[in-house]
């Protein structure tokens, strides 16, 4: 892998700047609907940081599994979620060359960095990666963690809104998936946190209210110069952001709060939520979550019937979200691509049927 990296700062005969790449990757995590497309819009104005888009190819480790070689595992990414056509990126020059499951995730990134603007800070920002941190810091241990955290409510929120025209989030079980991963990459974080590895938490309320002091601090906790259009939108690259109605604030000019609804979450909704929060409150003695309106007097912890079931359920629905790369890796990519137009299909019809397109 070294006679790789080295090879990127050979004379291409380009114009671009040769930098080193950093040694580690920088993962931007957030849960869905938290803020971390609006971070990596903004972390992306700087001229020595080029991040891939959920590129989630740090979670397709089962298509290595095989033993494929570079044109066969960059089809099967490509055939994933279009990751490489979505940003636009020729990564030719890395066929012929034999990688693992690290060495490859790591190829990708520095070269679409080199591509980019020739940019040294390399990585990605994904939610997926909401419950993946541990497994990440293990693979790679110079990696980088920039964390984003929401107020769990507003999230929810948004969450609800965008699922009136988005079929992903409208899925069954979204909802519990993002409070208990809420709280699962709170774990996590705390367990990188105390075993020393790199990691920076910034919250959605704060980055909106006043962007430039948060994209100072994040400049010095990667080493690098703050440059002040950091702090605004306007001509920033988000052309690996689909055009969709849920990414209509990040593809505006300038740095807004998310829209409130009209209509609150359902009372059954909000009030599991508060007894959620009520109860990491209490077992980390006041201190998370950090953002969050005043609770009703009259809130209680969830019971253990509510908790057991729900874990239940969360941990059924996160083995089969890991399973589908195993899954993936296994069906022939022609099949794979039927499977997902048909998927795409069936999804261009339930909005239709909701009145979301014409």
């Amino acid at each position: 892998m070294s006679d790789l990296v080295t090879s990127y700062l050979e004379d291409e005969s380009t114009d671009r700047r040769q930098v080193t790449p950093c040694d580690g990757p920088l993962f931007v995590v957030g849960m869905f609907r938290s803020g971390t497309s609006l971070l990596y819009a903004l972390l992306n104005q700087h001229p020595q940081i080029a991040l891939m888009y959920e590129s989630d190819l740090a979670c397709l480790g089962p298509i290595f599994w095989f033993g494929r070689d570079t044109s066969q595992w960059l089809q099967r990414w490509e055939s994933w979620n279009g990751a490489i056509s979505k940003h636009k990126a020729d990564f030719s020059k890395l066929l012929g060359e034999e990688f693992n499951f690290k060495s490859a995730t790591r190829a990708v990134y520095v070269e679409y960095a080199r591509q980019k603007k020739g940019a040294s800070v390399w990585g990605c920002k994904s939610p997926t990666y909401c419950d993946a941190i541990t497994p990440l810091s293990r693979m790679f241990p110079n990696a980088r963690f920039l964390i984003i955290w929401r107020d769990l409510r507003d999230i929810c929120n948004s969450l609800v809104t965008a699922a009136e025209r988005s079929s992903f989030f409208g899925r069954r079980g979204m909802v519990l998936r993002v409070i208990l991963g809420y709280h699962e990459m709170h774990i996590q974080c705390e367990a990188l946190a105390k075993s020393g590895g790199q990691i920076h938490q910034l919250y959605y309320e704060d980055l909106v209210r006043d962007p430039s002091s948060q994209m100072k601090a994040v400049c010095e906790f990667l080493q690098i110069p703050f440059d002040p259009k950091m702090t605004q939108l306007k001509g920033a690259d988000r052309s690996a952001i689909d055009d969709l109605g849920h990414h209509s604030l990040v593809k505006g000019e300038r740095i807004v709060a998310g829209e409130k609804r009209s209509l609150s979450l359902p009372a059954a909704l909000e009030q599991k939520i508060e007894r959620y929060i009520h109860l990491w409150r209490q077992q980390s003695k006041g201190v998370w979550p950090v953002y969050s309106r005043s609770l009703a007097d009259e809130v209680q912890n969830p019971s253990m019937w509510e908790r057991s079931r729900d874990r239940v359920t969360y941990v059924v629905t996160r083995s089969w979200r890991h399973s589908a790369p195993v899954v993936f890796s296994m069906v022939p990519t022609r099949v794979w691509a039927i499977y997902r137009k048909f998927i795409e299909a069936r999804r261009l019809a339930r909005l239709r049927h909701r009145g979301a397109i014409s």
